[in-house]
């Protein structure tokens, strides 16, 4: 079997360098947490493929699922009702929120933003659209013109999309404006008041739009009553609330959607990544009064629900339910950020331990509390040495991703966890 190396050279002569790969390592097979690389090695996959392969790689029932539809048909391209898709989109509304009932499938988190941002813009008649500073939404025109995580998704695409305005993030860690989270007040939310006051009136805004776990930007929960407060903010004026769910949903956080975790129901909701376990699907969710005001041909799509994604689909949302994942991820997590936050309590690099779920982040701090990149990176190289694969986030790049699959086994977790510790026992 060809080496890595030889591998990786090959990719280089044409992939343009626009595509950047988190490591150097070329998979050969996949089974639940595990991955083999193509020179044998073995690694404990910590990134579930970017927070996609919430049930692990190659469950069976999933594959089941993509060969029996494989047998059938394999595209439809808006030429045909699939009664695989009708089944997926069915059985991915009997898990949304109460009044998320309707739905339009795409392929990727992008897309779904993109969705989203028609739906809004369509049905209210405005145009305004309200984003968080530190928010990733994606990399498609309309989605990096929302995406502040890094600049480097914005360099030498000007102009973006008008009439996009940004609002801090409930960042509590490393609060955006400078406040004590003990007493802010919500002042996150009176900056987003300002927005109406000077820069355009709450009447002429569509939407605001927000992670309600920062994905990329921080890995850092929005705190309830700031969402509750943000829900009654928007349905005072009329402005359509949206969850990007593209990386928190599909049980990542220990529930369905992460917005439950405050009782919390938008209007719009973005889905994709662990819908298909690694098949492209995603969708834009939303109730039923405002949906059947999308007109015919108001928005469209070739492969958007494609049979064989959605088969896997229904297969993924089966395989959390019948297995308890839900419930698994919910105590699994409690268990890791008690051990990751006595690491933090024995450590000082570490300064913060937070999420919902086996969606965690853990921010690394210099000796003056600033962001401290290269304690992290030095952790997540420890750990890719040790077997581990775990990813970094944060405009500095001071923030692990801890993302387990939620079949994750107990000792693969606690695994997982020491070599973890033994990479910052190290630094």
């Amino acid at each position: 079997m060809e080496t890595m190396a030889g591998l990786v050279n090959r990719a280089a002569n044409v992939f343009t360098p626009a595509l950047h790969l988190y490591y150097p390592v070329a998979i050969a097979s996949g089974c639940g947490a595990t991955v083999e690389s193509t020179d044998g090695r073995l690694y404990l996959d910590f990134s579930s493929g970017l927070a996609v392969l919430n049930v692990g790689h190659n469950h069976p029932r999933v594959l089941e699922a993509a060969r029996k539809q494989l047998d059938c048909y394999i595209h439809t391209g808006g030429i045909y009702y699939s009664e695989t898709s009708v089944s997926a989109a069915e059985k991915l509304v009997s898990i949304t929120p109460d009044g998320l009932d309707m739905l339009f499938f795409s392929n990727s988190g992008a897309e779904a933003v993109e969705g989203a941002l028609k739906l809004a813009r369509f049905t209210t008649g405005r145009q305004g659209i309200i984003s968080f500073t530190g928010a990733f939404h994606g990399r498609t025109l309309g989605a990096i013109s929302l995406t502040t995580s890094s600049v480097d998704y914005r360099r030498r695409y000007h102009p973006l999309l008008p009439s996009v305005y940004h609002s801090p993030y409930p960042y509590c860690f490393r609060c955006p404006i400078h406040e004590c989270p003990e007493t802010c007040g919500l002042s996150c939310l009176r900056y987003l008041r300002t927005i109406f006051e000077r820069q355009i009136p709450a009447e002429e805004v569509a939407a605001v739009i927000i992670e309600p776990v920062l994905g990329e930007g921080g890995y850092h929960p929005a705190p309830a009553k700031f969402l509750v407060e943000l829900r009654k903010l928007c349905t005072e004026h009329g402005i359509l609330l949206i969850f990007d769910e593209v990386q928190s949903g599909m049980g990542r956080t220990g529930r369905w959607f992460a917005g439950e975790q405050s009782g919390v129901v938008p209007d719009i909701m973005t889905v994709a990544k662990g819908i298909a376990s690694g098949f492209p699907l995603s969708a834009v969710v939303a109730g039923r009064d405002l949906m059947q005001r999308w007109n015919p041909g108001a928005h469209g799509t070739t492969f958007g629900g494609n049979p064989v994604s959605c088969a896997a689909s229904i297969a993924t949302i089966e395989v959390i339910q019948r297995q308890k994942l839900l419930d698994k991820a919910s105590m699994g997590g409690v268990r890791a950020l008690d051990r990751l936050r006595k690491i933090a309590a024995t450590f000082p690099v570490i300064g913060d331990v937070r999420g919902f779920g086996h969606m965690i982040g853990i921010e690394f701090v210099d000796k003056m509390g600033e962001p401290n990149g290269n304690a992290c990176r030095k952790v997540l190289d420890h750990c890719l040495e040790k077997g581990l694969i775990l990813i970094g986030c944060g405009p500095m790049r001071n923030i692990v991703r801890f993302i387990p699959p939620l079949v994750v086994s107990d000792a693969e977790m606690e695994s997982a966890l020491d070599i973890f510790e033994q990479g910052v026992k190290g630094l």
